[in-house]
């Protein structure tokens, strides 16, 4: 049974990781990790969230590069004030957001394996950037009840 996510992939072009760097980790303020030995010959970075998060982001080299410009992880923040401090860097960083509000009232819920149906989505605050190749990312965080 499938039960979580391990991490997202995401690529940059050739010999590109220093960007990738300053964006995950000075933008994004994520955690770079070592690759195992024979993965870091390849290229590429993995980052993490902070520490209570199970947030991970692998960055492998890709060549010949295409940005994922409509697959995208969907990155969730703790509230609006956490959003909106993001929005200030990134912004600050001469990262141009674009909110989107269609979550913004949505609600829907799924009925799981146990016959029960839960929420799933009640109403996101949420917004897209992309990275510096050109890599979609969605942020969002839940609206107050």
């Amino acid at each position: 049974m499938l039960r979580d996510i391990h991490h997202v992939q995401l690529t940059c072009p050739v010999g590109t990781e220093t960007a990738v760097r300053e964006f995950y980790t000075g933008v994004l303020q994520l955690q770079e990790i070592a690759k195992p030995p024979l993965l870091a010959q390849r290229g590429g970075c993995w980052f993490v969230g902070a520490e209570q998060s199970r947030l991970e982001i692998h960055i492998g080299v890709a060549d010949p590069f295409v940005p994922a410009t409509k697959g995208h992880p969907g990155l969730i923040c703790d509230d609006k004030q956490d959003l909106d401090a993001l929005v200030a860097r990134l912004e600050s960083a001469g990262c141009p957001v674009t909110w989107d509000d269609a979550l913004s009232e949505a609600t829907m819920s799924v009925t799981h394996a146990d016959g029960v149906r839960r929420p799933h989505t009640t109403g996101m605050w949420r917004f897209y950037v992309n990275d510096p190749h050109g890599n979609r990312l969605e942020f969002l965080a839940p609206r107050a009840p």
